[in-house]
């Protein structure tokens, strides 16, 4: 749930479940000293605030989530998002908390015999040699994809983050904007996410989750879109879309939004509003089937949205 912690004059990682720490252990990626997460209660938990806004706990697992009915009724893209995660076994372990602060899964951090930006390196490897799982919107020197499904479709969501040291962090103060190429993530050395924010459920709203991946199951998304409208008189009254897969942070598809909001809720404005998200695309040399992806996830979801 962070980078590392402080164990005397030993620069330790936290391990909850250990789902992605424990393969980047076998392989030699990540080595050193390991801290147990020793969880609180309400890390624990899925509780409801007074004003109807949900909190999860940092150490709440995926499959929780995937199969809480109010959190179905309140947030379906989110729990869309966690059900589409990994494998079963995977989902009955992995925290929330723990997917947020994800290491990358470029194969050049992966390789121990390999230097990188995110391994203390001077340049990114993936950049001049094989990124064909790689970035569409060139925003930073790194161009691997954030791993992290939940961190867009909360992005999506305008969820807040907490911390034993801080509150109210949005997923960008989480993870960064992507300028910063030798991390995945924001976080103190030592500190801990504790809780994720969601506001209050919006009467009325559609939302889904789609993703594009080379398999049926259990695979990383090339490129995946959470969309969340609101519908009054055949008008989309509000429009959120988040994607992952394409930047080295999850994106808010500004574009789009605009393009949709206040519009005619049709497939004139769904298309228009696909093509509006991929405007700053910036694909590599390998990475430009992407920002077709993109286009057709962005139409997909909008169109699931008028059915829902």
């Amino acid at each position: 749930m962070s980078a590392a912690t402080d164990i005397g004059s030993r620069l330790a990682e936290w391990r909850a479940a250990g789902t992605d720490l424990s393969e980047r252990r076998r392989s030699g990626v990540s080595q050193g000293a390991i801290a147990d997460l020793a969880s609180t209660p309400q890390m624990l938990e899925i509780a409801w605030n007074s004003n109807g806004g949900a909190r999860l706990g940092a150490s709440v697992t995926i499959d929780a989530i995937a199969s809480n009915e109010r959190l179905a009724a309140g947030y379906p893209g989110l729990v869309a998002t966690a059900k589409g995660l990994a494998t079963p076994q995977i989902r009955h372990l992995a925290t929330l908390g723990g997917n947020l602060a994800q290491r990358s899964r470029c194969w050049y951090f992966r390789n121990p015999d390999i230097a990188c930006l995110k391994k203390g390196g001077s340049a990114c490897p993936a950049r001049a040699g094989n990124h064909l799982y790689g970035i569409a919107f060139d925003i930073g020197p790194c161009v691997a994809p954030h791993p992290s499904s939940m961190a867009a479709a909360l992005m999506a969501y305008e969820a807040t983050v907490s911390t034993d040291r801080r509150t109210g962090l949005t997923i960008q103060d989480l993870l960064g904007d992507g300028s910063d190429g030798s991390s995945d993530h924001a976080l103190l050395p030592g500190e801990m996410i504790t809780a994720v924010d969601l506001p209050i459920p919006v009467p009325d709203e559609h939302s889904v989750y789609r993703r594009a991946i080379g398999r049926t199951h259990a695979e990383w998304p090339l490129v995946e879109a959470v969309a969340r409208v609101v519908i009054v008189d055949g008008t989309f009254r509000s429009v959120r879309l988040a994607a992952g897969g394409i930047a080295p942070v999850p994106l808010r598809l500004t574009a789009a939004e605009t393009m949709a909001g206040s519009a005619p809720a049709d497939a004139g404005t769904i298309a228009r509003a696909a093509r509006a998200a991929t405007e700053d695309a910036s694909p590599l040399p390998m990475t430009g089937y992407k920002v077709k992806l993109l286009e057709g996830l962005v139409q997909d979801v909008l169109e699931r949205c008028l059915d829902v």
